[in-house]
């Protein structure tokens, strides 16, 4: 498991992220930050069965993380 700093920095980056996609009717939940930079994340709600969820991962999401956080190398969708 990533440390806590980093761990922290990721979720404040997802709270940011979140109510976009909550007024989608979607959601977002961190997993696990892994120790070599993998952000694993589960989508919620919409965002879930959405035909767009991968590039919401990759565009919104990843992107986001990866401007804000230069420890994330990707983000991984999981469930």
């Amino acid at each position: 498991m990533a440390e806590k700093l980093l761990i922290d920095k990721v979720k404040e980056i997802l709270n940011q992220i979140r109510p976009a996609l909550q007024a989608d009717g979607g959601d977002v939940e961190l997993v696990e930050v892994t120790d070599d930079g993998v952000v694993r994340i589960k989508l919620k709600g919409a965002c879930a069965h959405c035909m767009g969820a991968i590039m919401t991962l990759k565009n919104v999401v990843e992107a986001r993380l990866r401007a804000a956080v230069p420890e994330v190398k990707s983000v991984e969708r999981v469930g």
